[in-house]
């Protein structure tokens, strides 16, 4: 199960949805650095 958000992309016709990266079972992706929010990164140590 995933938690999904609203929010389409204008380029691609159908989509109008988003997954929420890093809440429930889709899991966060842990090498960002930029726009981590968006990605469920944590901050980064150093």
């Amino acid at each position: 199960m995933i938690l999904i958000r609203g929010g389409r992309v204008k380029d691609l016709p159908g989509v109008r949805y988003h997954t929420v990266r890093g809440a429930l079972d889709c899991a966060g992706v842990s090498s960002r650095r930029q726009s981590r929010s968006k990605y469920g990164a944590k901050r980064p140590k150093s």
